[in-house]
């Protein structure tokens, strides 16, 4: 068949499913464990923009994005920078390099409140930048049939990506939702966005919630 030869296809609610990347209290709230030492004025110089397109603009559209889904069927997931131990000694080593621990359990492994999971929609802790490396997320996938995978999440330019690149190449067909995933600067997510497309479909939110019918 021809279109299955295409990135360029509408999604099929019964074999997709939503992953949002890393939205959680560590790296998505301003009290997070990335920022908690942070000097104030480095603080604002740094991170202002970013908190605020992530309030006013990218997490109402991951809001959107995430209701679209569950009206039509869609699963919705979550994976969330987290060790499985407390002191982090399982994480990678490029995590202990960088210095992120976030210890298991804790209040910065969780989803942030304003997209937070509900019923029985599944977290997959992760101790690398792929999730696709650190947690068994390609097995339940299969196990429930998804050949689509929509992703959203923080930060574009790096868990985001790797995702989509580790989703490609084990065989999904990924779209990115562009305005909903966000980076520390514009022009890095600018950049992101044009390197990674040769990989995916690209839809803005508004966009994926017309697909799915939800306008």
């Amino acid at each position: 068949m021809t279109d299955a030869l295409t990135r360029n296809r509408a999604l099929v609610p019964a074999e997709a499913a939503l992953l949002f990347v890393d939205v959680q209290n560590f790296a998505a709230h301003p009290d997070g464990g990335e920022f908690k030492d942070m000097p104030p004025d480095v603080f604002s110089d740094t991170y202002e923009l970013f908190f605020d397109e992530l309030k006013t603009r990218v997490v109402p559209n991951m809001q959107a994005i995430q209701s679209a889904c569950r009206a039509a069927g869609v699963e919705v997931m979550y994976t969330t920078i987290e060790s499985l131990t407390l002191d982090g000694r399982d994480r990678s080593l490029d995590y202990k390099i960088t210095g992120f621990n976030v210890p298991k359990g804790s209040w910065d492994g969780k989803v942030i409140d304003q997209i937070a999971p509900q019923g029985d929609e599944m977290v997959f802790p992760k101790s690398s930048s792929s999730v696709f490396i650190s947690t068994h997320i390609d097995y339940v996938l299969r196990n429930l049939g998804v050949r689509q995978l929509v992703i959203s999440g923080l930060i574009t330019d790096q868990c985001v990506e790797s995702a989509i690149r580790d989703a490609c190449d084990l065989g999904y067909l990924v779209t990115q939702v562009t305005d909903a995933c966000l980076t520390y600067t514009p022009e890095r997510h600018l950049n992101s966005i044009a390197a990674i497309k040769g990989y995916c479909r690209q839809v803005t939110t508004a966009e994926l919630v017309a697909e799915l019918g939800q306008t």
